[in-house]
């Protein structure tokens, strides 16, 4: 990152931290820590993986 352009730097992050919140998380109760962590783990892989980009 050379400064130029900054607020662009995380969009992408920001993006897929956007997209789990209202596509998983505010959708669903979870029970506790590791039910969370394994959608969590099934959903990334459907972002990476299944869904159209």
């Amino acid at each position: 990152m050379d400064g130029r352009g900054r607020c662009h730097d995380n969009i992408f992050i920001e993006r897929l931290w956007r997209s789990l919140k209202y596509e998983l998380i505010y959708l669903k109760s979870f029970e506790n820590g590791k039910q969370l962590a394994r959608e969590v783990k099934q959903w990334l892989h459907w972002y990476n993986q299944v869904r159209p980009h």
